[in-house]
This record gives structure tokens, sequence and C-alpha cells, in this order.
């Protein structure tokens, strides 16, 4: 059946959380967001595509840092609110020049950060 990105949630302004993750080692790398059109332009060119919610435009992952994220499987979660896109990632993901965007630890005792910039 072929799908169709209007079939999914989105929130007033048109958009759907969107995460992202490693498909090899299960690692979560970032959240971003989608519009019906990054869904549909991520299906059809199998590279990544965020909408950059302060440019106002579309965002392909790597297109300026090269750290680019091959789309390997989009998944839909039970509310047809969420998107997870496992993937092949080039490079670190986190514009912080980090593997993960979640490399800060908040616990009982304050935050400790778990990752240092890649070199």
């Amino acid at each position: 059946m072929p799908f169709d990105p209007a079939s999914l949630k989105y929130d007033p302004n048109g958009l759907i959380p969107c995460i992202a993750q490693d498909h090899a080692s299960g690692e979560v790398l970032m959240m971003a967001w989608m519009n019906p059109d990054a869904v549909a332009q991520t299906l059809a060119t199998g590279r990544v595509t965020y909408w950059s919610r302060s440019r106002q435009g579309f965002w392909i992952k790597g297109e300026t840092s090269g750290h680019i994220q091959r789309l390997v499987e989009l998944r839909v979660d039970c509310d047809r609110d969420c998107l997870l896109v496992l993937v092949d990632q080039t490079g670190p993901a986190c514009h912080t020049n980090r593997r993960s965007c979640f490399f800060t630890s908040i616990g009982m005792q304050g935050e400790t950060v778990l990752s240092e910039p890649v070199a």
C-alpha cells in the first residue's frame, strides 16, 4: 500500500517530531522536525530532510557539514504523531560536533557532560 505523508498527525504548525537513531548501534542521535514535504523528500531521495523552524526552510542533514544521514528505515509511532528515522550517520549528528545531541546527563547531583566534541 502506498504511503501518504498526509496520513500522519502534524501539530498546528504542520510539523511532526522526528527522532534520528543509528540503525546499527541503536544510539539516539538527535530530534528535529519534519513537515509533509520533508517526509516525502526523505523517502524519495534517501537523504534525511528536516524542516528548519528558525530558517523556515528545508534542511538536508549534512548538506553543508558533510555529516550526512542516509535513510535506512522510516517508522511511525502508534499515534502517528512522531517519526523515527533509522539512519546511517556519517560523522557527528549534533551541530556541536558530537556524535549525538543527547550528550548531557541530568541527575539529582546536577548535570554531567558525557562526551566532548569530535576533533
